[in-house]
């Protein structure tokens, strides 16, 4: 009777010592993968550009938790087809689902591990993985700066000084003039004064902008009034190498950061879908940990080609996943879909796909 007590527990050991060692090695195997090919790229900056090797070591350094953090999914899946996938090609699934145990219940510590995993990957991709990102993103600009090239990004959010902050929709490297401003003068007021320019530079501490508007809005967020110029000068006291560590893509923030950059610009009255989309995707990607683990669980009971199949299976899933992730996220962008549902649909659908495969798996024998 003890032995049958124990038995649950000492299987899901030994489908968790079968998930950890495919996991730690995919995971090992393709973050080398995707460093390697960075680092191919970096070498450039050495022997063209004659950047410290040191620099570039840290560059590589500051890259890892990201590509890390792209390789948990990855790795939970291959885990999960790998392991569960040689358990079935041994007929071992078969002796324990004879014993009494339900396959929802076999694979119960796989779907742990996977929602686990999910947790690991929010927590890195809030802490840890936006610091790094900003800090390889600085040394870039810096190395580039250096060289004459326009300070500012384009596509960056980035603090002004004095309650003003900035983004810059294009810039052009050939002429060193921005296309697309958006300025967003915060003061004391509920509301920011906006200022959008089509065209501007910056030189030695004066923003320069051209063909723009500025708009002066009340406490209820209304246009209170609205005046157009053809050049308006914006003196900073910040030197321009200052705005390199101001400047922030959407992967050097974390949620509240970004939440708080999506927030000034609906006080501005702006529509910015792409970073909402983003914002929430910030959430749903590392739940693709979970989904892999929940949709790939139940379709190893399909073969019996074991490992091979395992692999097939995981690249195909990969391939329409993350395609599938792409595309619903240029429809929430474009607004063809609401920002909430294009973040989420595709791992709403893995999901029902996986739950009603699990659902059924005990018909399978």
């Amino acid at each position: 009777m003890m032995y049958i007590r124990n038995f649950p527990r000492t299987l899901d050991r030994y489908i968790i010592r079968e998930f950890l060692g495919p996991f730690f090695f995919c995971v090992i195997g393709f973050t080398v993968i995707l460093l390697s090919g960075l680092l191919f790229q970096l070498s450039d900056l050495i022997f063209v550009k004659h950047v410290p090797a040191a620099t570039v070591g840290r560059m590589l350094l500051y890259k890892i938790p990201g590509t890390a953090v792209l390789t948990l999914p990855i790795a939970v899946l291959f885990a999960t087809l790998l392991s569960l996938g040689r358990l079935v090609q041994d007929s071992e699934v078969t002796v324990m689902r004879g014993s009494g145990i339900a396959f929802p219940r076999l694979i119960a510590p796989v779907i742990l591990l996977g929602l686990a995993v999910s947790a690991v990957t929010y927590w890195a991709s809030e802490e840890v993985v936006p610091w790094a990102n900003h800090q390889y993103e600085n040394t870039l600009r810096r190395i580039v700066f250096t060289e004459g090239i326009p300070v500012v990004q384009e596509n960056v959010f980035f603090h002004g000084g004095e309650d003003r902050y900035f983004y810059i929709g294009e810039v052009s490297t050939k002429t060193n003039e921005l296309h697309n401003i958006l300025v967003y003068e915060l003061g004391d007021r509920p509301f920011p004064n906006l200022i959008t320019a089509k065209t501007g530079m910056f030189q030695d501490n004066v923003w320069v902008l051209f063909d723009g508007i500025s708009q002066e809005l009340d406490e209820e967020g209304f246009v209170k009034y609205e005046t157009r110029f053809g050049r308006l000068e914006i003196i900073t006291e910040q030197e321009a190498e200052v705005f390199l560590g101001n400047q922030r893509t959407t992967d050097e923030m974390n949620r509240r950061e970004l939440k708080d950059h999506i927030e000034r610009f609906q006080r501005g009255g702006l529509k910015v879908p792409s970073f909402v989309v983003d914002y929430h995707m910030k959430l749903a990607l590392p739940m693709s940990s979970f989904i892999f683990a929940l949709f790939g669980a139940p379709m190893t009971l399909r073969s019996r080609a074991g490992r091979s199949f395992g692999v097939a299976l995981s690249l195909v899933v990969l391939l329409f996943y993350y395609v599938a992730v792409s595309v619903s996220r240029s429809l929430g962008a474009n607004e063809v879909l609401p920002p909430l549902l294009s973040a989420w649909i595709v791992n709403v659908i893995f999901a029902v796909i996986g739950l009603w495969l699990i659902v059924r798996s005990d018909q399978l024998r």
